[in-house]
C-alpha cells in the first residue's frame, strides 16, 4: 500500500522546539515523529510509531531466536510484591505510586522482576520445565526528577525486559551469554555504534552486570575504555587498583600543626609547602592530603547514618560512584544543622580520629593503603596533622569507590591507561542470582526429588530510547538519516514537477515499487519542489526518488540519504535501481 503525504497525519516544523537541547529531540519533533504531551511524556505520531514498531520487531526476532517466549504483564502492579523485595522503598521518589478507590496501594511498573518470578512460581513445579526465558515489550514508568532530551529520558518509555530462570549457576551463565550474543546481533542489525562495559547492578541486585552504551556526546553515562587492552566499564563499576602497602616501621610520628586559614585543599597545600615540605623531600601536592567528606545515609528501613568518606585531596567525589557504592541507601551531604548537632565534626578540619572516637563509620579510597602517610584534619579549627599513617594512626572501616575516575588513570587490568567517553544506555544485562527467587521461594522439584531454588537473570533493552539514539547517531544538518532496517519507508518518491506526465510517471513508479514489496511514501502534495526536498531531507528515508523535469527526457534522480550520494538514472531503470539499493 502506498502512503501519500497528502493524506499522512504529519506536520513538519521549520524551527526547533523551545525546550529541545539535543539533536534527536529537535529533529524528531520537527519531523513530526513525536509530540510532547507533558514533561517526559510524548505521543507517537504515524512516522515515529513505524520506526518504534520496526525496532520492536528486530528486538522480538532476536529474542525469539534464543528461545525466549513473549508474554505481557500488567503495568499497574500491586504494592505487596515490591514490599517483599523492599523495592517499594528502595526505588525512592522515582516510583509512581497510586491508590485505588478502596485505598489499596499500587505502582506503575518501572521493571518487572517480582511479577516474572511470581509468574514462574505459579506455573512451574518440576526441573523438567526448566530452563525458561520469558520477555515482554511494554511501556514502563519512572518519575524522573528532571526528564530531558525528549524520548531519551522520559517518564514513560517502551522497554524490552526479559528474565531467565535456571536450575544452577551454569545455566544462568548460559542464559546470560545467550542474551549477550542476541544483543550484539540486535544492535548490529540496527546499525548503532556501541560499546559493552562492566556495570553495577544497583537496585536490581545480583552479581555480573554489563551495559550496552551507544556512543554519543550527549550521553548521560560516562564510561572509560583502555585502548591498549579493550577494557571498558561504566565509571560506577571501575575498580581502583590499590598501590602496594608501605612498611610502617621507621616512619616518623604524626605531628599536629597550627594551620590557620586552611579550610580548603588548596590553602592546605600552600601552607604545607611553606612549612613542612622538607619532611617530604619534594613539593607537597593535593595528592598528599586526605580529604574527608561527610555524608548522611537514609537506609530503606528508615534509619539514618552519618558516614565519613576519605579520598586523596587531588580528587573530587563522583556522585554517581558514591551513590552506586552505597545503594540502596539514599545519599546526601550533611547540612549546617547536622554539623551543629555533631560538634565533633569541625568543617574543613575533620580527621579520622574524631570519627573513630564517636562511632562514625569511615570508608576510604583504595589508594589509602597501610603505610601511606597523609596530611589531614586534626579535628580542631585551624589545625592539621602531618604524617598520619594508615594502619598505624587510624584504621578505616573499609574501602569505597567514590573518587572520580580521570583520563590517564591506570586500567584495572594493568594493561594501559583509561580514557573517558560518553554514552547512552541502550541495554543492560544482569545475573541476578537468587535475590528474587529467594524473596518469593521460587522452587521446583529437582531430579533427586528435593526442592531446587531457581536462579534468575534480568535483561533490558530501551526500545523507545533506541529511536532517539539512532536519530542522534544518524543525522546531519539537513535532518534525519534512518538506516534501512528501521526507516518508516523504504523509498520516498518526490513529485518535483507539476507536469501531468511526470505526475503520472511518479504514480506508475510508486505502484511498481509497491508491487515489488517495498514500503513507499509518495509526496503527491501541491507544495513547491523546494518545500518537498526540505521535507524529504528532514524525514530521512534512506532512498529518495525525485521525478521532475527530467522525466520528459527519460531521467530521474535517485538520492541515497544514508550514504549522502545522488545519481541520475534512466527512468525505466528506476524500480530496479531502488530495489538494488534497498535489498543490496
Amino acid at each position: 500500500m502506498i502512503t501519500r503525504l497528502s493524506h499522512l497525519f504529519l506536520r513538519t516544523l521549520r524551527d526547533d522546539p523551545a525546550d529541545a537541547e539535543v539533536p534527536s529531540h529537535k529533529l524528531l519533533v520537527r519531523a513530526g515523529y513525536v509530540r510532547r504531551v507533558a514533561p517526559g511524556v510524548y505521543s507517537w505520531l504515524p512516522l515515529g510509531l513505524r520506526v518504534l514498531r520496526k525496532i520492536e520487531n528486530v528486538v522480538r526476532e532476536e529474542m525469539d531466536g534464543i528461545g525466549a517466549q513473549e508474554i505481557s504483564l500488567p503495568a499497574l502492579l500491586p504494592r505487596e510484591p515490591y514490599e517483599t523485595t523492599k523495592r517499594w522503598t528502595e526505588y525512592g521518589d522515582s516510583l509512581f505510586r497510586l491508590q485505588d478507590r478502596k485505598k489499596g496501594d499500587y505502582l506503575l511498573g518501572p521493571t518487572h522482576e517480582e511479577l516474572f518470578a511470581l509468574t514462574v512460581k505459579g506455573e512451574y513445579s518440576s526441573y523438567k520445565d526448566l530452563p525458561v526465558i520469558l520477555y515482554q515489550i511494554q511501556t514502563k514508568y519512572r518519575d524522573e526528577e528532571r526528564p530531558r532530551a525528549g524520548i531519551l529520558r522520559g517518564r514513560e518509555f517502551v522497554m524490552k525486559d526479559s528474565y531467565s530462570f535456571d536450575l544452577d549457576e551454569d545455566g544462568l551463565k548460559a542464559s546470560y551469554n545467550a542474551h549477550r550474543d542476541a544483543y550484539r546481533r540486535m544492535f548490529d542489525r540496527l546499525g548503532v555504534r556501541y560499546v559493552i562495559v562492566s556495570a553495577t547492578s544497583g537496585a536490581m541486585g545480583g552479581s555480573a552486570s554489563e551495559e550496552f552504551l551507544a556512543d554519543s556526546p550527549v550521553g548521560e553515562d560516562t564510561y572509560v575504555i583502555c585502548r591498549e587492552s579493550g577494557y571498558a566499564a561504566n565509571v560506577e563499576a571501575v575498580v581502583t587498583p590499590a598501590p602496594p602497602e608501605i612498611p610502617i616501621e621507621g616512619q616518623a610520628p604524626a605531628q599536629v600543626y597550627e594551620t590557620p586559614g586552611t579550610p580548603t585543599i588548596a590553602t592546605l597545600v600552600e601552607w604545607a609547602n611553606s612549612a613542612v615540605a622538607e619532611q617530604f623531600g619534594r613539593p607537597v601536592t593535593a595528592a598528599d592530603t586526605l580529604k574527608n567528606v561527610m555524608v548522611k545515609l537514609q537506609h530503606p528501613d528508615g534509619k539514618s547514618e552519618i558516614v565519613g568518606i576519605g579520598i586523596p585531596g587531588d580528587r573530587e567525589v563522583d556522585d554517581k560512584r558514591l551513590g552506586a557504592a552505597l545503594e540502596p541507601a539514599e545519599v546526601a551531604l550533611l547540612t549546617e544543622e547536622d554539623f551543629r548537632a555533631n560538634p565533633f565534626l569541625v568543617k574543613g578540619y575533620i580527621g579520622p580520629k574524631a570519627l573513630a572516637d564517636n562511632g562514625v563509620r569511615y570508608l576510604v579510597d583504595p589508594r589509602v593503603v597501610s603505610g601511606t602517610a597523609w596530611i589531614t584534619g586534626a579535628d580542631e579549627s585551624g589545625k592539621h596533622v602531618v604524617g598520619l599513617v594508615a594502619g598505624r594512626d587510624f584504621t578505616p572501616d573499609g574501602t569505597i569507590e567514590a573518587a572520580e575516575v580521570r583520563d590517564g588513570d591506570p586500567s584495572p587490568d594493568g594493561r594501559g591507561v583509561l580514557h573517558a567517553a560518553r554514552g547512552i544506555e541502550i541495554g543492560h544485562i544482569f545475573q541476578l542470582g537468587y535475590k528474587y527467587t529467594d524473596a518469593f521461594e521460587v522452587d521446583v522439584l529437582g531430579e533427586n526429588g528435593k526442592p531446587v531454588r531457581l536462579t534468575m537473570g534480568s535483561y533490558g533493552v530501551g526500545v523507545s530510547r533506541m529511536v532517539a539514539v539512532l536519530a542522534e547517531q544518524m543525522h546531519d544538518e539537513k535532518g534525519l538519516r534512518w538506516p534501512r532496517e528501521v526507516a518508516p519507508f523504504d523509498v520516498h518518491v518526490v513529485i518535483a514537477n507539476k507536469d501531468e506526465a511526470a505526475r503520472a510517471g511518479a504514480e506508475q513508479v510508486a505502484a511498481e515499487l509497491d508491487s515489488a514489496g517495498l514500503e513507499v511514501l509518495l509526496d503527491d502534495r501541491t507544495a513547491s519542489p523546494g518545500v518537498k526536498f526540505k521535507d524529504a531531507e528532514l524525514l530521512g528515508m534512506p532512498q529518495v526518488l525525485v521525478i521532475g523535469r527530467g522525466w520528459a527526457d527519460g531521467k530521474v534522480e535517485l538520492r541515497d540519504r544514508f550514504a549522502e550520494t545522488s545519481e541520475e538514472i534512466a527512468a525505466d531503470q528506476a524500480v530496479q535501481a531502488v530495489l538494488a539499493k534497498v535489498r543490496g
